[in-house]
């Protein structure tokens, strides 16, 4: 049997399959763990992996292109909250989220999808529009075809959005990793929701969304040749993330280095419904629809794409 290639980033939720505790039924994998950037740049220009981790902001646009070399399965290997990601210069007078509207906005890419998951938030719960911002990306993974109405130009070779911030070229930066010039305060720089998590509770209750970011997927000229693959990758998957949750309420040793997990763990699991990191097509179907309705939004999609288009149809029972 033909050892098939699989690369995801290393977290609890993915380390049991990246070390081979819990194996994929009936397939012989070999593994590599890498950073989210490289591996969704690996997968768009080459489809080096049969089985790979992949923006799903990436996969939307290109399933509504129609050139997606891969097909999702819903195992969500990465989420989280994104309030805390947007960053402010503190001298333009920029008080809440609608004194966006006519700044100037660096995103690591356009297509990304915090940066979608925060478009998407400020224009649904805070009335400002994509079009109200003008955007600045410091590069794509894949060429953008925006309707004119949203102003996105990529930096000039050389230039970077963290030195733009510090020095005032950009009025705010969102993105997953905070700015140096923030954590080093050599410029006035500050979180927008200087109490995110406030802020991320009260969007998970008013939308029951905690927001997805990648799904794995595989190559789809190996799902036609291995039908069984893509339910067989969702158990294996959906089996180390129930071992993860599992060991966060462990006491005997703790098994992650935050002294109060358990009770954390406990807490969270109550807020969330009993299960706070959903696998499964059903159950995360009104978020995956919100995803395709912000692409279509953001001018990323021309249409708002079929969630069913997304991910294998073996898996839509998941």
């Amino acid at each position: 049997m033909p050892i098939l290639t699989l690369a995801c980033t290393r977290s609890d939720r993915t380390q049991p399959i990246l070390d081979g505790r819990i194996k994929i039924d009936g397939f012989e994998v070999s593994t590599t763990a890498g950073e989210p950037e490289e591996l969704f740049r690996i997968a768009m220009r080459e489809a080096r992996y049969d089985i790979t981790e992949l923006s799903m902001a990436s996969h939307i646009l290109s399933v509504a292109r129609g050139d997606s070399r891969y097909i999702g399965v819903p195992v969500f290997p990465s989420r989280a909250f994104r309030h805390s990601a947007i960053y402010i210069r503190t001298d333009r007078g920029i008080a809440g989220p609608k004194d966006l509207a006519g700044r100037v906005v660096g995103v690591p890419e356009y297509q990304q999808t915090a940066a979608m998951w925060v478009r998407g938030m400020l224009r649904t719960y805070y009335g400002v529009p994509v079009t109200s911002m003008s955007w600045r990306s410091a590069g794509e993974r894949t060429p953008l075809s925006l309707p004119p109405e949203i102003d996105m130009e990529v930096i000039p070779e050389g230039e970077t959005l963290e030195a733009m911030l510090a020095d005032g070229r950009i009025d705010a930066f969102i993105g997953p990793r905070p700015p140096a010039c923030f954590l080093d305060g050599s410029a006035p720089v500050a979180r927008l929701f200087p109490d995110s998590r406030t802020e991320e509770e009260a969007y998970w209750r008013a939308s029951g969304f905690f927001p997805i970011m990648h799904c794995m997927a595989i190559r789809r000229d190996l799902v036609e040749a291995r039908p069984n693959l893509p339910l067989a990758l969702f158990e294996a998957f959906a089996a180390a993330k129930a071992h993860a949750v599992a060991d966060l309420s462990l006491v005997n040793v703790l098994r992650v280095s935050l002294p109060w997990i358990a009770a954390a763990a406990t807490a969270q699991i109550d807020m969330m419904g009993g299960d706070p990191w959903p696998y499964g097509f059903g159950r995360n179907r009104p978020e995956i629809e919100a995803m395709c309705r912000y692409a279509k939004a953001d001018g990323l999609t021309a249409e708002a794409v079929r969630v069913e288009e997304l991910f294998e149809t073996s898996t839509h029972g998941t």
